[in-house]
């Protein structure tokens, strides 16, 4: 390879990450369609409060018991691989050189936030507009935000918008709280509790997407991030007396998160 000091430099490429969707993630890393890429979570727990950081999954290890079909303190190698939620043997990326399985896993943001999670809260937000009439204000506020660097300014307004992009939704995630709260203002005192809950719920989506986006989430982190899962996963509620009535699933997003 030419750098750019001019000198030529024998490199070897290292493969790091694997973006797909949880499907495939699913047949690649040998798990089960519940289970998490990850770590060794149980898949009842998934979406739910999790007690600690479970252990990340070491395929290198599995592969070696499924070789010797050792039997664990606990179990039998059958019965220890179906309570990881793991296919015995079945991971592809297990003996590539210099390659660690855990860390090809990459959360696919594109399709399961930005045109997943964030496309079901607009509904939600949507029919929560429409309930107290502040759509028009909505599209107003859209329409009026000015430009700022690295945010595309919209040239229509919301409701004029038919089809959506992933770079569209990610810069909607951008200014999605400061716009609504401008809908909602001069509220009565009947309305103060209901958009309170709306703009705590949106913020709430948008703090869990900031997260997604760190690399590492470390252990002094931890209680931060539960915080924002079990409000992000509890508020969602709040909308389904005005929205869609179906919720993405809870076990689904914490995949996402994984």
């Amino acid at each position: 390879m030419d750098c750019a000091d001019g000198k030529t430099r024998l490199c070897f490429p290292i493969w790091s990450a694997w973006i797909t969707d949880h499907a495939e993630y699913a047949d690649l890393q040998g798990i089960g369609s519940k289970s998490c890429p990850k770590c060794e979570v149980p898949c009842e727990e998934l979406g739910g409060d999790p007690r600690w950081m479970y252990q990340t999954h070491d395929y290198m290890l599995y592969r070696e018991k499924a070789l010797r079909h050792e039997p664990t303190e606990a179990a039998g190698i059958p019965e220890y691989f179906q309570r990881l939620g793991v296919k015995i043997g079945n991971n592809v990326f297990t003996g590539l050189d210099r390659v660690s399985p855990v860390d090809l896993h990459k959360p696919d943001l594109l399709h399961n936030i930005h045109l997943g999670l964030f496309k079901h809260m607009m509904e939600w937000v949507e029919g929560f507009l429409k309930k107290h009439k502040r759509q028009q204000a909505f599209d107003d506020t859209w329409k009026d935000i000015p430009p700022y660097p690295g945010f595309s300014v919209p040239k229509k307004a919301y409701r004029e918008i038919t089809q959506w992009k992933g770079k569209e939704m990610r810069n909607l995630g951008g200014c999605i709280s400061a716009v609504l709260a401008s809908a909602l203002r001069n509220l009565d005192s009947s309305q103060y509790q209901d958009f309170k809950s709306a703009l705590k719920c949106v913020s709430t989506q948008v703090d869990f997407t900031s997260w997604l986006n760190i690399v590492v989430i470390h252990q002094t982190h931890f209680p931060t991030w539960k915080a924002t899962c079990r409000y992000s996963t509890g508020q969602r509620t709040f909308f389904l007396s005005s929205g869609p009535r179906r919720l993405p699933a809870l076990k689904q997003i914490a995949r996402i998160g994984s």
